[in-house]
């Protein structure tokens, strides 16, 4: 696919100081490629991981540092770099960066450039895992989100992965190519959200289906895929209601999250979230359930375990695929396949009625780890997308369903 040219257009890049700025680099390189002019605001923090002369280097500017330099505050200088960029981009948004801005200080050159820009700004967080996780964080990223107007910052990322430190989870800035496209879509159009206006319900993670008080049956599940799917379509504005089964994830900043247990109850929240116009169906649900809850626990006794009468639990992706006015104008389907990954695809295509189908075979290690390999089946083919990160395959889904609403 051919980069988007960004001809004419200005970006404002602030560096934050954190391991990640070294990635500023390869998002510059970009940048000049798709003919942007891009302008730097390196941090203290930030000038102890990439120096001056390397952004200067690539971007053909001088680096702006310091709030107070007389060649550039004589004409308010923090003034007019926020007016001259059409996008002012934060890679990497550190904690304090974005604590910051969502509180009001200006003390630095960074913190002023953002209080007094009138542009949109787009922030691709960096940290520990513990301190995005933190609520304080969270809280100042969701502030920074609702502001109204341009004040409202977009944020793309972070990814989850092994960090610097080496510890594991969410908190990776998003890779170059991730943030560029971004950046792009933000210069686009209106915000570059493309999703705004629309309403999408997602379900993720398993169910589990009660034996007794203690027992239960379930699916292999993290829900990893479906929150990061309600994560990308919040990124292009959707309004995104997230029905989660019992799993141990963080809701993303911007869903609504929905708790559920059983097959049941998830199939009664979908259709309370009903009418939507975009349905992702993820979830790993069960296919049956016990006939008759025991009210305690069930004690082992001689002659064998006990015999389990199981009933059929309701079709919740046939329901919202079914015919008539609460059905989404677009409905997506997960088929998670040990064997013969496209035939079974396509028969539940076309068995479920739903739009698409995405498509992966769970025989290798995907449970719970963060990368996944899927096909995209529709009525006019199949699309494979080949091994990537789960916020990736995510991202990739959310722009398909972007274009499929273009259409």
């Amino acid at each position: 696919m051919t980069a988007p040219s960004l001809s004419g257009r200005k970006v404002l890049l602030i560096v934050g100081g954190g391991i990640a700025a070294y990635k500023a680099l390869e998002l510059i390189r970009l940048l000049k490629k798709a003919d942007a002019e891009v302008m730097t605001v390196l941090t203290k923090a930030g000038a102890e991981f990439v120096t001056p002369m390397s952004l200067a280097a690539l971007t053909g500017h001088p680096v702006r540092q310091a709030l107070f330099m007389p060649e550039d505050e004589t004409a308010m200088g923090h003034i007019e770099l926020s007016r001259w960029a059409d996008l002012v981009v934060v890679a990497p948004a550190t904690a304090g960066l974005i604590a910051k801005a969502a509180n009001g200080m200006a003390d630095d050159l960074a913190s002023t450039t953002l209080l007094a820009t009138d542009k949109k700004v787009l922030l691709a967080p960096a940290m520990n895992v513990r301190m995005w996780l933190h609520p304080a964080v969270q809280a100042n990223v969701a502030r920074l989100k609702g502001f109204d107007g341009f004040h409202g910052m977009a944020v793309v990322g972070p990814d989850d992965g092994v960090m610097a430190c080496g510890e594991f989870g969410p908190g990776r800035m998003a890779e170059p190519p991730v943030i560029f496209d971004a950046i792009a879509r933000l210069l686009a159009g209106p915000d570059g959200r493309p999703l705004a206006g629309k309403t999408a319900v997602v379900t993720a993670g398993p169910t589990f289906e009660p034996i007794d008080p203690v027992r239960g049956l379930t699916n292999r599940s993290s829900g990893k895929q479906g929150y990061a799917v309600a994560a990308a379509l919040a990124e292009l504005g959707a309004q995104v209601t997230l029905i989660s089964g019992p799993v141990a994830l963080d809701a993303p900043v911007g869903v609504n999250r929905v708790w559920v247990e059983a097959a049941t109850e998830m199939k009664a929240a979908v259709e309370a979230a009903l009418p939507a116009d975009i349905a992702v169906m993820s979830a790993a649900v069960a296919d049956w359930r016990v006939d008759g809850v025991a009210s305690g626990k069930i004690k082992k006794k001689p002659g064998g375990p006990p015999s389990l009468a199981l009933i059929e639990n309701p079709d919740i992706l046939a329901g919202v695929s079914a015919p008539g006015p609460r059905r989404p104008k677009l409905v997506v389907g997960f088929a998670a396949e040990t064997s013969d990954l496209e035939a079974n695809a396509r028969a539940k295509l076309s068995r479920k009625g739903c739009d698409w189908i995405v498509g992966n075979d769970v025989s290798d290690e995907v449970f719970g780890s963060d990368g996944n390999a899927v096909t995209l089946f529709t009525q006019d083919g199949a699309e494979p997308w080949p091994r990537q990160s789960k916020t990736e395959v995510a991202r990739k889904l959310a722009l398909r369903i972007a274009d499929h609403f273009k259409a």
